[in-house]
């Protein structure tokens, strides 16, 4: 358990000018895809029937409830910082389908954000949260920082 732990909560070997720099990006690209999930969050407890995009062709529902917790979720946990690598999977996978599926057909310029974001969340999966979050909290609990 304690190395699933350690490889989970992992925020790499940061210096703090550098962990700051993550803190700003979780911060930035959360807050930003926050906004983007809390309205889908919204459609998927209206009430009403559900009509979104299927692009992976497993219904509508579900693709709405994952791109909710992608986006909402996910978004809160990177806002945080907690599990941030894992975190950083479910919204890089939605950005790439975003990218390559539901707009591929389109001009880049309509697959430009998805991929930047993609990027951006990508990079966190790399890097891991830094020590300014609370994977760092968890990560010296295990042993791994002193």
């Amino acid at each position: 358990m304690k190395s699933f732990a350690k490889s989970i909560f992992d925020t790499g070997n940061h210096s703090n000018i550098a962990s700051l720099g993550l803190l700003v990006l979780r911060l930035g690209v959360a807050s930003f895809m926050l906004t983007h999930g809390y309205g889908k969050l919204l459609t998927l407890f209206s009430g009403e029937p559900i009509q979104f995009a299927d692009p992976i062709g497993i219904g509508p529902a579900a693709s709405l409830i994952l791109i909710v917790f992608a986006e909402f979720f996910c978004s809160l946990f990177l806002i945080f910082g907690v599990a941030t690598r894992l975190s950083a999977i479910p919204p890089t996978i939605g950005m790439l389908v975003a990218a390559f599926i539901s707009h591929g057909g389109d001009p880049f310029g309509r697959r430009e954000l998805p991929l930047l974001y993609a990027v951006v969340y990508l990079t966190l999966l790399l890097t891991g949260g830094g020590n300014f979050s609370i994977d760092f909290l968890i990560s010296k609990k295990f042993g791994k920082r002193k």
